[in-house]
């Protein structure tokens, strides 16, 4: 018989879902507030939504440790930034910075998957998705965590972004409303609960506006 031994990982993955939806001239950023291990509850009451800047925000699924780190690091970079420039870093240079911080620790990378959502230059919303080691891509929504394959699939079906092979480019910002926006956000989160074990509790809806940014919560299955 083999010897059997423990093998120690410097990662865990503390689950939950993340989704992000572009308009016209709002952006609606929401995400669960379960944090899990295994088949354990850490915590019913985790945010995993990070104000980057004024006009930006980040959700983030994942190992939370992880998370924190890159949360601390882009904090940082913006503070240089600001200091440097003396204005805040808009939502799509925030995405670049994002996309070179995790690039920058690919060999050893940050086991968190984020999705950005601001506002850019023009006030038009936008959504940043990424994997784990800084490929990223403007989208018009995006999902990701571990109910990501449940939700994205609705958001396909319910928004069907314009392929990007087209040419001219057509624009990635979904035709909703901020109200539908937020309502097919609570849809998604309602339908994910019952099928994925690692998300649930509550649902935190950040929404990204000229007037500044808002939130709201709603309660989810707590089983």
């Amino acid at each position: 018989m083999t010897k059997q031994q423990a093998n120690w990982s410097p990662y865990d993955n503390n689950g939950g879902s993340c989704v992000a939806i572009a308009g016209a001239d709002y952006c609606v950023v929401a995400a669960d507030t379960r944090m899990s291990t295994g088949y354990s509850i850490l915590t019913r009451d985790y945010s995993k939504i990070c104000k980057l800047a004024d006009k930006c925000v980040m959700a983030s699924s994942g190992f939370q440790a992880d998370v924190k780190a890159l949360q601390k690091v882009l904090a940082a970079r913006h503070l240089i930034y600001q200091q440097q420039h003396n204005k805040q870093m808009s939502c799509p240079a925030m995405g670049q910075l994002l996309s070179n911080t995790l690039y920058y620790k690919r060999f050893f990378p940050y086991y968190s998957f984020n999705v950005l959502g601001g506002l850019d230059s023009e006030g038009k919303g936008c959504v940043f998705t990424y994997d784990a080691v800084g490929s990223y891509e403007r989208v018009g929504y995006s999902s990701q965590g571990s109910g990501s394959t449940l939700i994205m699939p609705f958001l396909d079906n319910q928004l069907k972004s314009p392929s990007p092979l087209l040419l001219p480019a057509l624009d990635a910002v979904t035709p909703l409303s901020e109200s539908e926006a937020v309502d097919l956000v609570k849809t998604v989160f309602a339908s994910a609960t019952e099928r994925d074990i690692y998300t649930g509790d509550k649902l935190e809806i950040v929404v990204l506006n000229a007037e500044g940014i808002r939130r709201e919560y709603i309660e989810l299955r707590k089983d």
